[in-house]
């Protein structure tokens, strides 16, 4: 009974339920929230504080920002679920927020993209200053191995590396890329390539063009710390792929070196094995392994499987 005041006094205020609405589709600083709300960030902060309280919301310090995301499941799922049967007519205050909330996407992606295509030419030298990349290339055949590619999916393909290393062993591989310039290099690297037939196709990781259950094997190598959105990007990964498909995804872990948010767009500084974990169980995966390499900056790969039945 005593969590359950908490949780109805934290939800009884329309700022606070804006604030879940926005959070549900993408983790968000303080001063983006602020913005968004159109209201100062010690009011917002006020907020925060009591929806931290009683667990609705999850905090991510890296240096000077804090980061915003929704709470444990088991506690904001039901209130997800009520707000869900509730509220059934069109709420003209959230509408607002949901185009303000566009906004700062768009400034994201434009400052991603913007820096991208700076960078397009010297990419592969720029993946490879913090961790050794033979290391890392010979952990991803091995922990792929046991079974066979099948059509192969490089999600995020930057200059098309891994189906340069992986393409070989699959039977057809695809690479998507939002940037036109990485998707330049990579064609003009690769399609000479005989061994295998390459599909190169410009998309976005949320919203991936290519049907339902039609890829084997997905790779994400490098690529999450680039999105606002991780969780959402790995579901939109178990949608692509086929009933026991596997997803590989290769990142760095947890880190402290901030310059990387400034210096290279790293949206994330790493990622904890535990959120990783999480992100993967929510979007329906399952048999998740690791693979820890030590560097610079530690790298960890996550391959887990997509269930065979529902």
């Amino acid at each position: 009974m005593t969590q359950s005041l908490v949780l109805f006094q934290a939800l009884a205020d329309a700022t606070r339920l804006r604030i879940i609405a926005l959070l549900r589709q993408m983790e968000l600083s303080v001063g983006e929230l602020a913005q968004v709300l159109g209201q100062s960030q010690p009011r917002v902060s006020r907020h925060l504080k009591i929806m931290d309280q009683a667990g609705l919301i999850s905090r991510r310090k890296e240096g000077n920002w804090v980061f915003l995301t929704l709470g444990d499941r088991q506690i904001i799922a039901p209130a997800l679920a009520a707000m869900d049967a509730w509220d059934q007519e069109p709420d003209t205050e959230r509408l607002a927020d949901c185009a303000r909330l566009s906004a700062v996407k768009t400034v994201r992606a434009t400052e991603a993209e913007d820096w991208f295509e700076a960078h397009a030419a010297e990419w592969d030298s720029l993946r490879s200053l913090h961790v050794p990349e033979e290391e890392v290339e010979a952990a991803i055949r091995k922990i792929l191995a046991p079974h066979p590619l099948g059509r192969l999916l490089d999600i995020g393909t930057g200059t098309g590396r891994m189906i340069e290393l992986l393409g070989p062993e699959a039977e057809h591989a695809i690479g998507v890329d939002r940037s036109p310039a990485m998707l330049r290099l990579a064609r003009s690297k690769l399609d000479e390539n005989t061994t295998v037939r390459i599909d190169w196709r410009q998309g976005d990781l949320y919203a991936l063009p290519l049907p339902a259950a039609s890829v084997d094997t997905a790779v994400m190598h490098q690529v999450l710390h680039y999105a606002q959105h991780p969780g959402a990007a790995i579901e939109e990964a178990g949608r692509v792929l086929t009933p026991g498909g596997r997803l590989l995804i290769v990142d760095f872990i947890t880190h402290d070196h901030r310059e990387l948010r400034e210096q290279a767009a790293h949206a994330w500084l790493g990622f904890s094995n535990e959120n990783m974990r999480r992100w993967l169980e929510d979007a329906g995966f399952e048999n998740i392994h690791t693979v820890t390499l030590k560097g610079q900056l530690d790298v960890m790969l996550w391959l887990a499987d997509r269930p065979r039945h529902s």
